[in-house]
């Protein structure tokens, strides 16, 4: 129910348009599913007929969030998503991509830091082995700074 113009109640009308939103997924999820698309090269109908299979929908915007969870998970286990047999998997990229988050890392900090120690500027030219590697030494530089942290509010 909108509200009215001049409305003395404007939250109310607000609260009723977002549980009028529940079940819609948020706008960041459905950025990350046509980011993947888009890397896949995949066609608008190989597309909608994953979502299908996937997740009994056909467009994105139709998905719940258990939908969007089973679309990632079969996106990150399906070997057909590699740029090649060698390369860094689809997974391995997502999970890297979260533990720059985590890190608060910019891109030019994460980009050094593949410079520096691994030789490549790029997450996309990891081999799948370097890049586990690359997700051990983020986790582990994680790690520590999370029990520095913990050191520290004690």
């Amino acid at each position: 129910m909108p509200t009215l113009p001049g409305s003395a109640w404007p939250e109310a009308g607000r609260k009723i348009e977002e549980k009028e939103q529940d079940g819609v997924l948020d706008r960041k999820k459905l950025a990350v599913i046509h980011i993947v698309k888009k890397e896949l090269g995949a066609s608008d109908q190989e597309y909608r007929d994953t979502l299908e299979k996937v997740a009994g929908v056909r467009s994105a915007r139709d998905l719940d969030d258990a939908g969007f969870q089973r679309l990632m998970r079969y996106f990150a286990r399906s070997g057909h998503y590699r740029a090649s047999r060698e390369g860094i998997t689809f997974r391995q990229r997502m999970y890297i991509k979260h533990l720059v988050d985590d890190l608060a890392w910019d891109a030019n900090h994460y980009a050094n830091f593949l410079k520096k120690y691994y030789k490549t500027g790029e997450t996309e030219t990891l081999s799948k082995t370097e890049a586990g590697k690359v997700i051990e030494s983020l986790k582990h530089i994680l790690a520590g700074r999370r029990k520095l942290e913990g050191e520290g509010q004690q």
